[in-house]
C-alpha cells in the first residue's frame, strides 16, 4: 500500500481498500464522510491514471456513492477531488442533509471535527464492509 499524505493519516481511519483505491473514513462525526485514494504511486490528478485505472476510480466511486447515498438517507452527496491541501489524489464521498451543521455551504471549516469513538469506528466499518458485499478487502 503507498503511503498516504501525512494529512490523510491525521484526520481519517482507514476502512479497507477495493481493487484500486483505498477507502478512509474521515474522523469527523459531524457527516458520514469517506474518502478514495488510489494505490498509485505520484498522482495528484485523475486524467494521471491510465485509462484503466481511470475506469476503476469511477466504478469504485460509484458504487461506494450508491452505498452512502442509500445506507445515509442522503438529500444529497457531495463528490469531488479537490487537492488544494493535499495533493495525492483523494476523491471525498459526503453524504449532506438539509439540516446539517453547514447546508448548504461546503463543510470545510464549519464545525469543529467531532472524532469518533472506537465503537462507533467499529460499527460503521462493520456495515461498510457488509454494504460492499465482498467488494472491499479489510487492510487490518
Amino acid at each position: 500500500m503507498i503511503d498516504l499524505h501525512p494529512q490523510l493519516v491525521k484526520d481519517t481511519i482507514i476502512i479497507g481498500r477495493f481493487n484500486l483505491c483505498i477507502l478512509l473514513l474521515m474522523n469527523d462525526a459531524n457527516y458520514p464522510w469517506f474518502i478514495l485514494v488510489p494505490d498509485c504511486e505520484n498522482i495528484q490528478e485523475i486524467y494521471q491514471l491510465d485509462k484503466k485505472d481511470q475506469q476503476t476510480l469511477l466504478e469504485e466511486s460509484s458504487l461506494l456513492s450508491e452505498v452512502l447515498a442509500k445506507e445515509f438517507s442522503a438529500d444529497k452527496l457531495n463528490v469531488a477531488a479537490l487537492g488544494n491541501i493535499v495533493p495525492q489524489l483523494h476523491i471525498h464521498h459526503i453524504v449532506r442533509y438539509k439540516n446539517d451543521p453547514a447546508w448548504p455551504a461546503p463543510v470545510w471549516g464549519k464545525q469543529p471535527a467531532i472524532p469518533y469513538s472506537v465503537q462507533a469506528v467499529k460499527d460503521i466499518k462493520e456495515k461498510i464492509v457488509r454494504l460492499l458485499n465482498g467488494k472491499l478487502v479489510d487492510v487490518d
